[in-house]
């Protein structure tokens, strides 16, 4: 039975591979026709238009690539290890240099003022002369410190006191490499601006050489990668998320089963009660998964050999899934253990339950099925609430037994639950099942048990009378109703009344 506060929803596709692989294909022409342009675009020290092309060339292509490999992270699909804590998603930072906290966060009180627009507009150039001490920076570079041309550009000197004081030490290691041993310039560093922004750039750059082979000036292309790796850290987070999820379910699933085998009898095949049982009545019962497999309901099963002789047999069906489900159906059914053996009759029995459901801490509704049967006298006592009744075969053909009164457990307080009699005889085949049997849409109302599903089984009735026992009418109910889409769970369990069982007048 489903949680009553279950509600369909359509399941997100994923996107289709074909379309994917298409992308990937545009993607890697794309990405080589700007490499040709990038071999044509050979850079003059004494050009710095060419320059400027060529590294907007050089970031072109990184940008490519990042957006090939997360198009391939894509079609491949979410890693299927989630313990595997060192995966690092592609297009990630090498090395988490940039911290996750504070990668695009803005000072406390001070609003983000993201800024998005085309790759020109995020990307500026600048030139330190070390001869002249002249700085040259372009229009972008200014928008992006969003500091005015006014104020005039901003030294090698006075740079540093704009970042972040953890990323100081790398801009002046990146500088100073540079300017001493002519390295190439590659690293990112995060900046605070004047309007309490900060912004996550990337630098690129090289030292310019005089005619002696001496550094001259150093010019660098600085681009704004902020929404980049904002978005890229949103990869991680969500893919992170997913793989805590999924193992969560996969653990609470796990624990729902363990429990469930807990509490459920163990027998496979024939029930055998302890010490060889009551001779009376051949027992069997099989569990039937949702259509998914993957939702472990509160259903139940069970058949108890009680002290004075007689024996219980009960099914039910606790809303919702998982742990929760399982361990409320856990309590119920050792609730209805104990006041069986204690001797309570099946209708006061249910009003118990419902009682006891009423006042759990996590409220559910409940359908339950309890039937008392005495082998000296063969009478069956049985009490329901909102369950589908009991179905009664004999002599070849199946009947559906009267109800009694009886409303779901949980529904209502103080509910009275009614109790029927029924004379059973030997060779007499009793089938009590949940509700969820053959129900695709399952939903928690009252006598829920459809004509068509109760007709379907009636129809077995030439076949389970001729069956040789209770396993193999179990294998017959499973053959008609095992492969329906049930959206939940179901039991049946079987009892059948020995044909040599002697019934005292």
């Amino acid at each position: 039975m489903p949680s009553h506060t279950f509600a369909d929803r359509s399941a997100a596709q994923p996107p289709e591979r074909g379309t994917v692989d298409a992308l990937i294909s545009q993607t890697r022409r794309l990405r080589g026709g700007v490499d040709a342009v990038r071999r044509d675009a050979v850079p003059d020290e004494d050009d710095p238009q060419l320059r400027w092309q060529r590294a907007l060339c050089d970031l072109a292509v990184h940008h490519l690539d990042d957006l090939g490999q997360h198009l391939d992270q894509l079609r491949e699909g979410l890693p299927p290890d989630p313990a595997q804590d060192d995966y690092v998603p592609a297009g990630s930072v090498p090395g988490d240099a940039v911290p996750d906290s504070t990668e695009t966060a803005t000072l406390p009180g001070v609003p983000p003022q993201a800024e998005r627009g085309s790759l020109l507009s995020r990307v500026g150039s600048a030139e330190w002369n070390l001869l002249t001490d002249e700085v040259d920076w372009s229009d972008e570079l200014f928008r992006i410190f969003g500091r005015s041309p006014e104020d005039g550009p901003l030294s090698l000197d006075e740079l540093p006191s704009w970042l972040f004081s953890e990323d100081q030490g790398l801009l002046t290691a990146m500088v100073t490499d540079c300017l001493v041993d002519g390295k190439p310039i590659d690293g990112e560093f995060r900046i605070v601006r004047v309007d309490g922004c900060v912004r996550t750039l990337h630098m690129m750059g090289e030292p310019v050489l005089d005619a002696d082979g001496c550094t001259a000036s150093m010019w660098a292309v600085l681009r704004d990668v902020s929404e980049l790796r904002r978005s890229q850290r949103a990869v991680r987070e969500t893919r992170d998320s997913l793989q805590r999820r999924r193992h969560v379910a996969q653990t609470e699933r796990r624990l729902a089963v363990e429990l469930q085998e807990a509490v459920l009898p163990p027998w496979r095949g024939s029930l055998r009660f302890p010490q060889g049982g009551p001779a009376a009545l051949d027992l069997a019962a099989h569990y039937l998964p949702s259509g998914s497999g993957a939702l472990i309901g509160g259903d139940w099963y069970d058949a108890l050999h009680l002290p004075d002789g007689r024996t219980l047999l009960s099914v039910g069906d606790l809303t919702g899934h998982g742990v929760t489900a399982t361990s409320g159906m856990a309590m119920l059914l050792g609730a209805l253990r104990g006041m069986a053996v204690a001797g309570v009759e099946p209708g006061p029995l249910m009003g118990w339950l419902n009682q006891l459901l009423d006042t759990s801490a996590q409220p559910a509704l409940g359908s339950a099925l309890c039937c008392r049967y005495d082998p000296r006298t063969g009478s069956l006592a049985w009490s329901q609430a909102g369950h589908p009744a009991p179905l009664l075969f004999r002599n070849g053909t199946g009947r559906v037994l009267p109800s009694p009164d009886g409303v779901l457990l949980g529904a209502t307080s103080g509910a009275v639950y009614g109790q029927a009699e029924e004379q059973l005889v030997p060779g007499d085949l009793l089938v009590l099942h949940t509700s969820d049997l053959a129900r695709s849409s399952p939903v928690p109302t009252a006598h829920d048990h459809s004509s068509t599903t109760a007709q379907r089984m009636l129809d077995l009735a030439p076949r389970l009378s001729a069956a040789r026992g209770a396993q193999e009418c179990v294998r017959i109910v499973v053959e008609e109703f095992g492969d329906a889409e049930r959206e939940d769970d179901a039991c049946v369990l079987i009892a059948r009344v020995s044909p040599q069982c002697r019934v005292s007048p």
